[in-house]
């Protein structure tokens, strides 16, 4: 069975699988590898359309960022 999660606010959806892929895209672009990526965190605001993101349990003032969805 396959279960999706879409959060809906003011006219904006976004769903995990898009943000988790948008985290893995930056990840990426950071020069890591894939393979290195064991965990992420994601902190969804829907009011702000914001996502900040926890790479592997570091600190969130260390990989600080956020995306619009």
């Amino acid at each position: 069975m396959k279960t999706e999660f879409f959060v809906e606010f003011n006219g904006n959806k976004a769903s995990t699988d898009d943000i988790a892929k948008k985290a893995k895209e930056i990840w990426k672009e950071a020069g890591n590898k894939v393979k290195d990526l064991k965990k992420i965190e994601l902190y969804y605001q829907p009011d702000a359309g914001k996502c900040y993101y926890v790479f592997n349990g570091e600190s969130k003032d260390s990989v600080n960022g956020c995306f619009e969805v």
